[in-house]
């Protein structure tokens, strides 16, 4: 047999950088590289600099941590995480950022089923796994430890040294490029995985232990004699505002909320790009204007106020979870089409005491498998695109797709609104707000995440509607006619907090009316 090449561990160090700089960065090299001529040498010169600058520093940071018995497991890792990375950054146009891989993290089984198929594995398997066997075959000459010591710390500091010239070289030119485009950092793989899955290492410990109390002295200011009162908050999954028919879209999706005379806030903004964010930011007394992620992850939510001013809280969920919202408070879990989630709410109110606040989180327009999130009778826009792969169809179909679940999702509201129509009781209300946007092949773009700053409104702006029943206007004093100029105005989630408050007339420091939607439409004061 022939005898297997021997390699030192520097070797396959350098070997490996290069590849997975070459063959697992390509987002990264278009984005660089985008506004730069190949005609112009200054081209080349900044990409073969950027090009060993990362190189360098790839190689000097896994020599430090990579020994003859560990290098070939620690390359593996790597190259199988940049072969994943690569192929979802490719196919979606993500980053790769905290936020992102908190998404990865908090995926289920079901939802991550449907993000695998041949195509990835064939991508990880010529690109992670076929490199890695290559390394595994391979033998790792051995020299003497001390010799190998300094072998190891020269080529560090060379790597180092070498690194830091060729950045010298196009310094100011790349610092203007990063400084322009922070957001970029999160497309050099794989880097950015583990820069993000340290961060979100820390901060998920800091978060650890019971929620820290938020408006300690809330106490419910209820009128005499008034009856309970029950409001759902219905929580929609990557709905986007420009694909609903009550914000101008011409395909007709919210027939059911047109005829149940619903006020629509057609400017809301959502306060993240993705569940992991938006969900606990909007429920939080923080919100978008005063972003804080530890002290939102570590203090209780809206929720929590509500319930220990005596308000009944309940959280129905249809999707992978609360993400700490509702932790302590009753919870129920189902599984199917939205729907499922109005299944038992008789029940529910029957076993209410007093006020009830009842959360619902859809499944609703979660992607990339549109088509499975509706039944057949609601497939109304054809042709829709039916796999997972978004590339292999049209765009045209996956907005069909997409639209579909905007009516279901309309379908399962209308629903909701008769059935707290008919309770005689209570006071019945509803608010829908989705919690982030989703971009279906605009620019390049694929589902949602991409990081705030840079992303498109089809990721940020979100719908936001809102049903009162008469008694419960009558009651809390809301004129329509004002709620409905008031509607006009832009909203956006950090309303929420302040909003469910002053619908159940809790009275606390927290409160800030300016922020509730209700608050400048009252004619009785509840705060």
């Amino acid at each position: 047999m022939t005898r297997r090449p021997a390699v030192h561990t520097e070797t396959l160090l350098a070997l490996a950088a290069v590849f997975m700089l070459l063959a697992g960065n390509g987002p990264w090299w278009r984005a660089a590289l985008a506004q730069r001529p190949w005609s112009d040498p200054g081209t080349w010169v900044f990409a073969g600099a950027v090009f060993v600058t990362l190189a360098c520093f790839y190689f000097a940071f896994t020599a430090l941590l990579a020994t003859r018995h560990t290098v070939k497991p620690l390359l593996a890792l790597l190259l199988v995480l940049t072969a994943f990375a690569s192929y979802f950054m490719e196919r979606y146009a993500v980053y790769l950022d905290r936020p992102m891989i908190r998404n990865v993290f908090a995926t289920n089984p079901k939802e991550a089923g449907e993000l695998l198929g041949f195509r990835l594995a064939w991508h990880v398997f010529l690109f992670g796994v076929l490199p890695s066997a290559v390394i595994a075959w391979l033998r790792v000459a051995q020299r003497p430890w001390k010799r190998a010591v300094a072998v190891r710390l020269g080529f560090v500091a060379g790597a180092i040294a070498l690194g830091t010239a060729s950045l010298v070289l196009v310094f100011a030119d790349a610092a203007s490029l990063m400084r322009k485009n922070r957001e970029m950092r999160w497309l050099i793989t794989p880097g950015n995985i583990v820069a993000a899955v340290a961060a979100e290492t820390f901060a998920t410990n800091v978060a650890a232990g019971p929620k820290l109390p938020i408006a300690p002295d809330a106490k419910r200011d209820a009128a005499p004699g008034q009856r309970p009162m029950l409001f759902v908050l219905v929580v929609g999954e990557t709905a986007r505002a420009q694909n609903f028919s009550l914000n101008g879209y011409a395909r007709e999706t919210d027939p059911e909320l047109k005829r149940r005379n619903v006020i629509n806030f057609p400017d809301a903004t959502a306060c993240g790009t993705s569940t992991e964010v938006s969900l606990p930011c909007m429920f939080s007394a923080f919100g978008r204007s005063n972003y804080d992620e530890r002290k939102i992850l570590s203090h209780e939510s809206v929720l929590h106020v509500l319930a220990r001013a005596g308000v009944g809280v309940l959280w129905r969920d249809n999707q992978s979870g609360c993400k700490g919202v509702c932790e302590g408070l009753p919870q129920q879990q189902f599984e199917g089409f939205d729907e499922v989630l109005l299944d038992g709410m008789d029940r529910v109110l029957r076993d209410a005491k007093g006020n009830l606040l009842v959360v619902m989180h859809q499944l609703g327009s979660h992607g990339p498998a549109y088509y499975r999130r509706y039944p057949p009778a609601f497939a109304r826009f054809l042709p829709a695109c039916g796999t997972d792969e978004l590339r292999q169809c049209p765009d045209a179909e996956i907005v069909n797709a997409y639209d579909n679940t905007i009516l279901y999702s309309d379908h399962v509201l209308g629903r909701l609104i008769d059935w707290l129509a008919a309770q005689k009781t209570h006071d019945t209300g509803m608010l829908y707000v989705s919690d982030h946007g989703e971009s279906l092949g605009e620019s390049g773009l694929y589902l949602h995440g991409v990081p705030y700053a840079i992303a498109p409104a089809v990721q940020t702006r979100v719908p936001f509607v809102v049903w009162l029943s008469p008694a419960l206007q009558q009651d809390a004093g809301i004129d329509d006619g004002c709620l409905r100029r008031r509607a006009q105005k832009a909203v956006s989630h950090d309303h929420l907090f302040h909003t469910l408050l002053g619908i159940f007339s809790v009275r606390t420091k927290a409160y800030e009316p300016a922020l509730d939607v209700f608050a400048g439409c009252r004619t009785k004061r509840s705060n």
